[in-house]
């Protein structure tokens, strides 16, 4: 098979679809960008395999829709399901055989994963979810600053009028309970500023993080890391960045109790689609624990502010750390059994993402 021209191969590596190509002797000759990630592998480890490697990575279904296609007559199968090193990926497998200039076949794979499309409404629901909460916490919050600075103003003009000690104790009271109110407030409302952006790399964020929670934690939980080192830079605030990683490590060490694993670990996304925005390159940071899993009951609310699995803390920092990934164009999921919860940042790179920047700050444009 004559190689694709750069065009062809840019215009294909750019499709939120897995496209593979396989020549007569169903050897694979071409796969794109979208298909080395759904798949779990590196073009040149799939270019020229033999139907015999694709069995035995991927399973029957491809082979078998390609054998028993016909030239004219695309096929369509939904619900295929592929055995990847990352574990199964339920995909839409359109198959169309066509016939090259020489007139010989090739087979054109499309790979639809079905997990995406449930992953971008997923997606969709917590961008709103974490907007329409942010909204009326700021309300709320308004609401009860106004009244309760004014309840502090009248404690203080109070204790400055009342000569028994015993009485001012009341007074103290009232002011250091409005103080804390008031310091509640602020922590619901997360950061007051505006990200500061710079170049960084995003494993110093999770060294730093790694190296805090140690010290906390001394040797009661192990913290372990698996880094992709070809990520490149991203832009961002790292204060932010690494209040938001923190936030999420150590709800994990809390949940682990006297001991467990924590394992930090980066990969690199391509075609990324985060709410409705699409990135061609997103790096994907997964916090791992062994603790027991997440109450079912809390999993669809993880995110509200003030929801807690009764570990010690208030539950505010899932809502900071979405807050604070959000302001990046970011998002956090979660997914949990029992032995295993996994928390995954998404954080897109790139030019894309300057892009997305400046059009918030002049929406006319």
């Amino acid at each position: 098979m004559k190689p694709l021209s750069l065009l062809s191969s840019s215009v294909l590596d750019n499709l939120g679809s897995g496209v593979l190509v396989f020549e007569q002797n169903l050897r694979v000759s071409y796969v794109n960008q979208t298909a080395e990630m759904l798949l779990g592998v590196s073009a040149r480890h799939v270019l020229g395999g033999l139907p015999m490697t694709w069995r035995a990575c991927h399973g029957d279904a491809v082979v078998d829709l390609i054998k028993s296609s016909n030239v004219g007559s695309p096929i369509t199968k939904r619900g295929v399901v592929l055995v990847t090193d990352r574990g199964e990926v339920t995909v839409d497998c359109t198959i169309t055989p066509i016939l090259d200039e020489s007139g010989t076949r090739l087979t054109i794979v499309e790979l639809q994963q079905v997990d995406r499309r449930n992953r971008i409404s997923r997606e969709e629901r917590l961008i709103t979810q974490q907007v329409l909460t942010r909204d009326v916490v700021r309300g709320l919050a308004h609401e009860i600053k106004n009244p309760l600075g004014g309840l502090r103003g009248a404690a203080q003009l109070l204790e400055a009028e009342l000569q028994s000690d015993e009485l001012k104790e009341y007074t103290h009271i009232i002011i250091q309970e409005a103080d804390r109110l008031q310091e509640l407030l602020n922590r619901m409302l997360g950061p007051n500023r505006r990200p500061s952006y710079e170049p960084l790399n995003i494993h110093h964020v999770l060294e730093r993080v790694r190296s805090l929670v140690l010290a906390e934690t001394g040797e009661r939980i192990k913290i372990e890391r698996d880094y992709d080192p070809s990520i490149p830079e991203l832009v961002g605030d790292m204060d932010q960045l690494i209040q938001a990683v923190l936030n999420i490590v150590r709800n994990a060490s809390r949940v682990l109790g006297d001991g467990g694993t924590v394992t930090l670990q980066t990969r690199i996304q391509r075609q990324l689609t985060i709410g409705n925005a699409r990135y061609r390159l997103a790096a994907q940071i997964d916090i791992i624990d062994d603790g027991p899993g997440i109450p079912p009951e809390i999993a669809d609310t993880l995110f509200f502010p003030m929801v807690t699995a009764g570990t010690g803390g208030m539950g505010l920092g899932l809502s900071i750390a979405q807050s604070l990934i959000n302001q990046h164009k970011g998002l956090i999921e979660c997914t949990s059994r029992k032995g295993e919860t996994i928390f995954t940042i998404y954080l897109p790179l790139g030019d894309e993402v300057s892009t997305a920047r400046d059009k918030e700050r002049n929406p006319s444009d």
